[in-house]
């Protein structure tokens, strides 16, 4: 049994190598198609140390940073080869590729950075942290009541930009001795001003069903994951439904621990794709795409796990159900919208066309929804969430000029 477990590992490895090899070598054609960087051009830098897996948490940042670009041009340090690679194909932004330490300090050295913007906590952002007279400005890659909301980690940074009102309450909450008003900007969703892609069937009368649930978790109190427990039996519902169309985006992350997971989610593709061959007028849609915006402004009503999806689908102010957790040991904030959320449990799911009736006819959901988007976001107005960004950023690069002249001075 161990040779075979250590058979194993060594063909993990091999394939991990060699999917390296891979990456690295497209990296190094993509960097030589952008051309070399203007040295002292970028001011603005996005730390970015994952890989392709992860890439949503900083693709959903494109168009704000496009357009703050205009003002300060922004470049992405990138750290994993998988992920640069991903960078460069989508060609967003300008792409520095720092896969060791020398290669970040050859980076910084050439650049002006003042200000270093991360969209989350992985572990290696501290490699980042060692070079001071900058701002390590922490802006996530969504708003949720998760407890990777109130991390510890918070404090490593110089400023986080959080959402509203919600975000300082659950941080003042958790974090000991946090100046909140010194070291958060409230810029609400800047991703909301920037909803990408377009409509990918024609629309019609029928109500379209946005379900978009998250992975299965690594652990007990993350187990949010709904596509075994709620999934399968709520896109049956809506598939057999002339009224209704589906629009499934699963996490890309969805199988990764759990193979019984993965194989639900494939069994939900399957029956999207058998749907649409019955009824291709139905044009249910499998949406594994990297544009995230059409789908949360085009439901009617979206059906989400405990994840960043449930504070998405808020800023877009539309209705929405939350999934109740099976497990007893996933943790649920209930001191801010989960407390009154629209609920659906496992039970229920097979009969989600009545719950889903019940939700987009009643007025009173309607209002408590409007309740909360300004408690979580603020101004929800086009463009508000972005001039907050912009206006965030001017500030910290107005402090530090102030800072760096009276140094001069000194």
């Amino acid at each position: 049994m161990g040779v075979i477990t250590e058979g194993r590992k060594a063909l993990a490895l091999t394939r991990r190598a060699l999917r390296g090899r891979v990456a690295l070598r497209a990296v190094r054609a993509g960097i030589a198609r952008q051309g070399p960087l203007p040295p002292r051009r970028f001011r603005i830098a996005v730390y970015f140390a994952d890989g392709e897996v992860n890439m949503y948490q900083i693709r959903q940042w494109y168009e704000p940073l496009a357009h703050l670009a205009r003002t300060w041009p922004v470049v992405v340090l990138a750290r994993s080869a998988t992920g640069a690679r991903a960078l460069l194909a989508d060609g967003a932004l300008p792409v520095a590729f720092v896969p060791t330490v020398r290669d970040l300090e050859e980076a910084v050295d050439a650049q002006d950075i003042r200000v270093v913007l991360y969209v989350n906590q992985n572990t290696r952002n501290f490699q980042m942290f060692r070079y001071g007279r900058r701002w390590h400005v922490f802006i996530n890659h969504g708003e949720s009541d998760k407890m990777y909301m109130t991390t510890n980690q918070f404090k490593a940074y110089d400023v986080a930009l959080i959402a509203g009102d919600a975000a300082r309450e659950r941080l003042r909450r958790v974090l000991w001795d946090y100046d909140l008003d010194a070291r958060t900007i409230m810029i609400g969703r800047p991703q909301a001003d920037y909803y990408s892609g377009s409509l990918p069937y024609t629309p019609d009368e029928r109500t379209v069903v946005l379900y978009a649930p998250t992975w299965e978790g690594d652990r007990p109190s993350a187990h949010y994951g709904s596509i075994r427990t709620h999934g399968e039996a709520l896109a049956a519902a809506v598939l057999a439904s002339p009224g209704h169309r589906l629009v499934y985006r699963p996490h890309p992350r969805s199988g990764v621990v759990d193979p019984e997971y993965g194989a639900a989610n494939a069994r939900i593709i399957a029956a999207i794709t058998a749907a649409n061959v019955a009824d291709p007028r139905a044009q249910h849609v499998f949406d594994d795409g990297p544009a995230l915006g059409w789908q949360l402004a085009a439901a009617d009503l979206a059906v989400v796990d405990i994840s960043a999806m449930v504070y998405d689908r808020l800023a877009a102010d539309r209705p929405l159900m939350v999934t109740r957790p099976v497990d007893p040991e996933a943790l649920v904030d209930t001191h801010g919208y989960l407390a009154d959320a629209e609920w659906l449990s496992a039970e229920a799911s097979g009969r989600f066309l009545d719950e889903a009736s019940r939700v987009l006819a009643d007025p009173g959901a309607a209002d408590a929804l409007e309740r909360w988007v300004r408690h979580y976001f603020g101004d929800t107005a086009p463009g508000a969430a972005t001039a907050r960004f912009e206006a965030a950023i001017a500030s910290l690069m107005a402090r530090w000029e102030a800072w760096d002249e009276g140094s001069a001075d000194a």
